[in-house]
């Protein structure tokens, strides 16, 4: 049985009244308890006085409670509150236990820490983070690895291993997913990597478009060409550039294609490389429609952060790839436009065309 598979200790009814009579902590996620007196339901470790076996049914989900005609006790909803934050601080323990570890710790280790069943550690982790403790813990590698290349004083060798992988081969397979390059061109800022790009002009002024061997790493608006250039120099100091062929100009047409009629989509691949919250973010941007739009805070609602607003704007600050990815799609609470890396005027044009409305000059 896979470890994110429900235990069977909680399938029958038997054991589901003795996770409830011993309010096992373990058992929560995994089913629920109604009382048909009271016609009310609570998790099974609920601090609710017990009720009579004979008034009490089980049910799957809180959903399937409620579908059924029962609803959350008022103890469980200060239940829930608690639970909230004893969630939150969990995860964060988790994340630190991540982070600190010298070799990445498996579910069993990080849901036993949390004195949770494997299979409801990894649900609440990823409805806390947006992500798998997995993928964290891959995400954090990166960053990690990122980190230690780019000091001069450490080896390829210490850096692989200060970031957490166990043996130079286990690294090698995942060096070109988690950097894009390998490390020695990465520790050399770019030397040796390939950027396709180009510099063409659309509505919105000059754009700029470029592509490592992963997908498109840039895309970049403005009014200067060369300014755009040196932006995309500064990203890989040491790549080798090279001007668009016949088939890259048109994945550009492509782009400028879309910027001009965002109905049409954007099927390319992207090279996205962020902090395990920043791709989060930029994740939850590409699942907004064209022609809507979103404040912040329900980014970071969506992304199961919902006090981390401030971290949602700075995020979508730092994307590199516009509109593929559209930052230009969130705006304040109170439909202000706010920043923008390209600028407020831009943002405003993106939007008006998605809507379908009228431009203008300005």
């Amino acid at each position: 049985m896979s470890s994110t598979q429900a235990p069977v200790q909680f399938s029958s009814n038997e054991a589901r009244w003795q996770a409830v009579q011993s309010r096992n902590r373990l058992a929560d996620g995994h089913f629920v308890y109604a009382v048909k007196t009271t016609g009310v339901y609570c998790r099974p470790s609920s601090s609710a006085r017990l009720p009579n076996r004979k008034n009490v049914v089980f049910f799957d989900t809180a959903q399937d409670a409620e579908a059924a005609g029962y609803r959350a006790s008022r103890r469980a909803h200060a239940d829930r509150t608690l639970a909230a934050d004893e969630r939150a601080e969990l995860v964060a323990r988790a994340c630190r236990q991540i982070e600190a570890a010298p070799t990445p710790p498996s579910l069993d280790e990080l849901a036993a820490q949390a004195n949770m069943s494997p299979f409801h550690f990894h649900r609440v982790f990823k409805a806390e983070t947006g992500v798998t403790p997995k993928a964290y813990a891959s995400a954090w590698r990166a960053r990690k690895l990122r980190d230690e290349l780019g000091g001069s004083a450490t080896s390829i060798t210490d850096a692989i291993y200060t970031a957490g992988f166990n043996s130079n081969s286990r690294f090698y397979e995942a060096s070109e997913q988690l950097l894009g390059m390998s490390a020695r061109d990465y520790r050399a800022g770019g030397q040796g990597a390939v950027i396709r790009f180009a510099i063409a002009q659309c509505s919105l002024g000059a754009i700029l478009v470029a592509q490592s061997q992963r997908g498109i790493c840039s895309i970049m608006l403005g009014d200067d060409p060369d300014t755009l250039l040196r932006n995309l120099q500064d990203q890989f100091a040491r790549a080798r550039f090279v001007g668009g062929d016949a088939a890259f100009e048109r994945v550009v047409a492509q782009v400028i294609g879309f910027v001009e009629a965002p109905s049409i989509g954007l099927n390319l691949p992207l090279d996205v490389r962020g902090t395990a919250f920043q791709e989060r973010v930029w994740q939850a941007l590409r699942d907004i429609p064209p022609g809507t739009t979103v404040s912040y805070g329900e980014i970071a609602e969506r992304i199961g952060a919902p006090t981390a607003v401030r971290a949602v704007a700075q995020a979508c600050g730092a994307n590199r790839i516009a509109v593929a990815i559209p930052c230009h799609r969130v705006v304040r609470r109170d439909g202000d436009l706010s920043g923008y890396r390209w600028g407020v005027a831009r943002k405003r044009q993106l939007l008006e065309k998605e809507a379908g409305t009228p431009q203008h000059d300005r």
